[in-house]
């Protein structure tokens, strides 16, 4: 199976570390040269540092994987013998269905078209197109070689077998896909994050919690829990079943959704009062916003490792 990606940047790259050590070829296309040679050494200089610090996927060292991966500059060239091409363009409509509108031209009949997009419907981006029932959005959780989750998300068209072949590539490169019957804006993780992200909004704005502390709240209480089972197997397990929790906390959990507020504007006073919060933890300059990157990365591949760990027990 040869895998193409389509545009070097941080999606691109992450995407490209994924499949090699999945084992498969992987080709890096994008329009500037400097671009892709940049993006080579970034993804060396990462494939080095994971091995040494023991967290580099796959069965293969890193030479092995990197030999897997190659450049290009020329589309029609990229695509030839592709099986499966991932697109990894800057979030933005018209670029992304100019991309697929080329592709369209010149790839065969057995190939996947498949975008890692975060918001953009596949009716939106894949419809008109003659390989629509080839088309897919495979949406990946940044960084996605640390956090294994892709939605994949159908266009009204796309033919069942274009979801069953992606699905099991990315079972094969040990990501967890999870499928969605129909599109939706925001897919599900975001519209789940963006549930989250909304009433801790509110809270901080009215001034029930301060920003450090509602944070505190997710790390060391509700994320604890959601780092290895889901909101829906919490609800079973903090009762006797499903049935019995909802028999017990229903009026409860009405009676505090009904307290919600409004969606919040995101902005003003409580956008002031959360940035500086969060600037004081962590001052908005590259140095210091990338160290804690880094060091987010280290916790997520830390947890991997024990997921990894706990679910072979």
């Amino acid at each position: 199976v040869k895998i193409y990606f389509l545009f070097s940047g941080l999606i691109g790259r992450s995407w490209a570390m994924v499949f090699a050590a999945g084992g498969f070829k992987v080709k890096l296309y994008d329009i500037a040269q400097q671009q892709l040679t940049g993006a080579l050494e970034n993804i060396r200089k990462q494939m080095k540092e994971l091995e040494e610090s023991g967290f580099l996927k796959g069965s293969l060292n890193a030479e092995k994987q990197l030999a897997l991966i190659s450049i290009c500059t020329d589309l029609k060239a990229a695509v030839e013998g592709a099986t499966f091409i991932q697109e990894c363009t800057p979030e933005n409509l018209e670029l992304k269905k100019k991309i697929f509108a080329q592709l369209d031209l010149i790839v065969g009949d057995n190939v996947v078209l498949s975008s890692s997009t975060s918001c953009l419907l596949p009716s939106k981006l894949f419809t008109g197109l003659k390989h629509v029932k080839q088309c897919i959005v495979s949406h990946p959780v940044n960084p996605p070689y640390f956090v294994p989750l892709v939605e994949i998300v159908p266009h009204p068209e796309t033919d069942p077998s274009t979801i069953e072949r992606t699905y099991a590539l990315m079972k094969k490169i040990g990501q967890s896909p999870v499928k969605l019957n129909r599109e939706i804006e925001g897919f599900v993780l975001n519209r789940l994050q963006y549930a989250v992200i909304s009433e801790a909004w509110r809270l901080v704005g009215e001034g029930v919690i301060s920003p450090t502390d509602l944070d505190l709240v997710m790390s060391d209480g509700l994320g604890m829990r959601y780092a290895f089972i889901g909101p829906l197997e919490t609800m079973h397990l903090n009762a006797e079943g499903i049935s019995n929790y909802c028999e017990r906390y229903r009026e409860g959990m009405k009676l505090v959704l009904n307290t919600f507020g409004p969606v919040p504007e995101f902005s003003g006073e409580t956008e002031q009062k959360i940035s500086q919060a969060m600037s004081e933890k962590i001052p908005v300059v590259p140095k210091h916003l990338n160290a804690r990157r880094e060091w987010r990365d280290e916790c997520l591949t830390g947890l991997a490792k024990l997921k990894k760990q706990m679910s072979s027990n």
